[in-house]
C-alpha cells in the first residue's frame, strides 16, 4: 500500500478531508498530514495527529526529530494530495513559490501530486486561477475538478469540494495506476445490480446483488477515458455521478434485455455484471395476492427469462468484446467454464456467492478470469474497486 501525504489548506471545505483520510487509511494506506497556518484555524492539528497517529507538519522549524522535516516528508511520500486546494496554494505550486511548510514541502516532492480545488466560483473562473491550473496540468499534476452546487456564500456555482466518496473513488483509480487515456474513444456498455420479477403489485422475485461491482467497473472505465452507458437494475448503493456515464434504470430482466439490445451495436465492450433473474412468473396478479382462510401454500408457475448474455453475444461483431459474470454457490470453475463455452462470451469473471464468502453486498471480492483456450487466472482477494481497475487494464489489451 502507498505512503500518502495530505496537504490541508485553509478552505472552509477542509472538514471533508477528515473523511477522505479515514477512507485512505481503511484502504490500508499510510497517511501523514501537513497543514498551512490558515488550516490550523479551522481544524486543530491534534485532530489529525489522533487520526493518523503521525506528527502533523505545520512549520519548517523545530517540530520534528528530523533535521529537515519538510524534505523528510517529501522523500517519504508515494503520493501528495492537496485537499482542499485554495487559489493561494494553486498559485504557489504553479509558480514555484515556497514560503511556508506546505508550499516548501510540495516544491521538494518528486512523487505524483493530486490537487483537489475548492473555492468561490468567481475565484475558480478567474483567468489567473485557470492559468495556474493549466500550468499544473502541464507540469503533470492531476486535478480533480471541483463540483457544482451551493457554495459557502449561499449561492450556486462551480467550486465546491466534491463529496468525500467521490474524491476517494477518483483517488483509488489514480493510486491504482489507471491511465486516463487507456480507453479514450471507446464505448462500454455495462449492466449492474439485480433484476426484479413482479409477482403482484407488492411482491417480486429478486436477489441480493448490490450493484457495487458493476458501478465500480463503470467508474473505472469512465476514468480511463471511455464513454460509458450503464444499465442499472436494483442497487443498494448510490448511482455514480459522472458526465461520462449515462445511466438507464430498468427493473425486470426483459426490460434490461430490451435496453441492452438497443445500445449494444454502438459499444466496443459489453460487461454483464448484473445479477439477472433466470425465471419470472407466468402471470402477474393485477392486485395484491391475499391469504385465504386455511391457506397453507401458494404455488407460482415460473417461466424462463431471456438469457441476455447468450442472446447478445450471439450477435457480436468481430470488433466487439463480451464479458460475463458467473456467480456460483458451488463448483465455481466447472459451472463458470460451462457458461464460457455455451454463451459465446469472450471472458467470464467467476466469483463465489456462497455463505460467508459471498460477494453480494461486500466491498471485497475474489475472482477468477476465464477465457477460451487459456488457463484460469485467479486474482487475489481485493476490493471491488481494485478488481474494476485491474479488469479495465486487462480489457484495454483486448480491443484495438
Amino acid at each position: 500500500m502507498a505512503k500518502i501525504a495530505v496537504y490541508m489548506t485553509g478552505g472552509i471545505a477542509l472538514y471533508k478531508g477528515i473523511e477522505v483520510i479515514r477512507s485512505l487509511e481503511k484502504d490500508g494506506h499510510q497517511v501523514r498530514v501537513a497543514m498551512t497556518t490558515s488550516a490550523t484555524k479551522l481544524i486543530a492539528p491534534a485532530t489529525l495527529h489522533a487520526l493518523t497517529h503521525e506528527p502533523v507538519l505545520t512549520t519548517l522549524w523545530g517540530q520534528s526529530n528530523s533535521p529537515v522535516p519538510h524534505i523528510e516528508l517529501a522523500d517519504w511520500s508515494d503520493f501528495a494530495i492537496v485537499l482542499p486546494a485554495t487559489a493561494n496554494i494553486i498559485g504557489k505550486m504553479a509558480n514555484g513559490i515556497a514560503n511556508d511548510a506546505v508550499s516548501t514541502t510540495l516544491l521538494a516532492t518528486a512523487a505524483p501530486k493530486i490537487v483537489i480545488p475548492a473555492m468561490n466560483t468567481h475565484m475558480w473562473e478567474n483567468p489567473a486561477v485557470q492559468r495556474n491550473i493549466a500550468q499544473l496540468k502541464q507540469d503533470g499534476v492531476r486535478i480533480i475538478e471541483p463540483a457544482t452546487g451551493v457554495l459557502a456564500e449561499g449561492y450556486e456555482g462551480k467550486g465546491r469540494l466534491p463529496e468525500p466518496n467521490e474524491i476517494i473513488n477518483q483517488l483509488r483509480l489514480i493510486i491504482n495506476g489507471l491511465d486516463r487515456s487507456l480507453l479514450s474513444g471507446k464505448h462500454l456498455l455495462i449492466t449492474a445490480g439485480g433484476t426484479r420479477e413482479a409477482i403482484d403489485p407488492v411482491r417480486f422475485i429478486g436477489n441480493r446483488s448490490s450493484g457495487k461491482m458493476g458501478i465500480a467497473i463503470a467508474e473505472a472505465a469512465a476514468y480511463a477515458g471511455a464513454h460509458v452507458e450503464l444499465i442499472l437494475g436494483q442497487i443498494t448503493v448510490p448511482q455514480p455521478v459522472n458526465k461520462q456515464i449515462k445511466i438507464y434504470r430498468v427493473e425486470s430482466t426483459e426490460e434490461m434485455q430490451a435496453m441492452v439490445t438497443k445500445l449494444f451495436s454502438a459499444s466496443n465492450i459489453l460487461i454483464m455484471a448484473a445479477a439477472v433473474a433466470d425465471f419470472r412468473p407466468v402471470q402477474i396478479a393485477g392486485q395484491k395476492i391475499k391469504k385465504q382462510p386455511g391457506q397453507e401454500e401458494l404455488g407460482l408457475q415460473l417461466v424462463k427469462t431471456t438469457d441476455i448474455l447468450k442472446t447478445t453475444a450471439a450477435k457480436k461483431r468481430s470488433d466487439q468484446f463480451v464479458v460475463g459474470f458467473a456467480a456460483e454457490t458451488d463448483s465455481l470453475l466447472q459451472n463458470a467454464n460451462k457458461k464460457l463455452e455455451s454463451k459465446n462470451a469472450d471472458l467470464i469473471i467467476a466469483n463465489s456467492v456462497a455463505g460467508n464468502d459471498s460477494a453480494f453486498g461486500s466491498d471485497l471480492d475474489q475472482v477468477t478470469i476465464l477465457q477460451l483456450g487459456a488457463s484460469p487466472i485467479k486474482w487475489p482477494k481485493m476490493t471491488k474497486k481494485e478488481v474494476a481497475t485491474k479488469l479495465i487494464q486487462l480489457l484495454a489489451t483486448k480491443i484495438k
